[in-house]
């Protein structure tokens, strides 16, 4: 089923289930975890030009990647986090809840 999608900002779509998803960087094929660091297991790794939903972000290991260094972890599934240094979300801040 195809999905429509409504650009809002320059990195971030709203798709038509009303969940705003944010691009990963380009040229990277992003490990996504089961916790917020990289000694968490990989779960699956995300295709390039993928854009992924965060329902909820919490601190966690610090990294470096293209869009700068943070400890931020993105929540884009139930128990699977990327590090928002890979996601576009046009802030170096929170954008959406912390997880509990």
């Amino acid at each position: 089923m195809a999905m429509e999608e409504i650009v809002t900002t320059e990195s971030a779509t709203i798709a038509s289930d009303g969940v705003t998803r944010y691009p990963i960087a380009p040229g990277y094929r992003v490990n996504v975890r089961r916790g917020p660091g990289t000694k968490y297991g990989i779960v699956r790794t995300l295709p390039y030009g993928m854009s992924v939903p965060v329902y909820c972000q919490k601190p966690g290991e610090w990294i470096a990647g293209p869009y700068g260094t943070t400890n931020l972890w993105d929540n884009i599934a139930d128990g699977e986090f990327v590090s928002d240094a890979y996601v576009k979300t046009g802030s170096d801040g929170y954008v959406a809840p912390r997880c509990d």
